[in-house]
């Protein structure tokens, strides 16, 4: 009996050395070494200072911004600590009534713009922590950012461009906008110099 004991309380100590300890500073390492921007949160960076990530949504409220997606993590929106969706139904009243604040929102911050609202402003993504909209997201909100900062909307539209990613490998997904970077480099456009 002493023997199964000792030989369990060391195949114990061997696999918790195995996995516990080689394994995570191993993977650690390697993730390090291949793709440090990834193991490290792909932090978004501004004058040396995390601004956010570009894998998890930022709320702007400001018309002078893009909005990104509406957030259903709670206690606060893009709370990465609580990724979920909000697993409402299409005929849940709820979330009918979350869609018209959120178009009232929308229709408060830019009153000529009569087009109709891109699905993925007003509806949160199964992640509840989406940084990206569609381009016709960013197209919607174009004008308004452009008039409230005062700017060309052709050199706003070369910001969304460059903001822009294409589907992965030209078949999966599809094209999106980046609502930090895109943020980002509205702000570095009017910094002063």
């Amino acid at each position: 009996m002493f023997k199964l004991i000792r030989n369990a309380f060391v195949m114990l100590l061997l696999m918790t050395a195995i996995t516990g300890v080689a394994y995570p500073l191993v993977s650690t390492g390697l993730a390090q070494v291949l793709f440090p921007t990834q193991a490290n949160g792909s932090l978004v960076m501004k004058d040396g200072k995390a601004v956010g990530s570009s894998l998890i949504g930022q709320s702007f409220t400001e018309p002078k911004y893009f909005w990104g997606r509406p957030s259903a993590t709670s206690p606060m929106a893009n709370n990465g600590a609580s990724s979920t969706g909000s697993n409402q139904g299409p005929t849940n009243p709820a979330l009918t009534d979350a869609i018209k604040q959120r178009i009232d929102a929308l229709r408060t911050a830019d009153p000529g713009n009569a087009a109709p609202v891109p699905v993925d402003l007003v509806t949160a993504s199964g992640s509840g922590l989406d940084p990206e909209i569609s381009p016709a997201a960013a197209q919607y909100q174009l004008a308004r950012v452009a008039k409230v900062r005062n700017l060309d909307p052709a050199k706003v539209q070369q910001l969304v461009a460059q903001a822009t990613s294409d589907r992965q490998l030209g078949v999966l997904g599809e094209p999106r906008v980046n609502v930090l970077q895109l943020n980002l480099a509205l702000d570095a456009l009017q910094a002063p110099r």
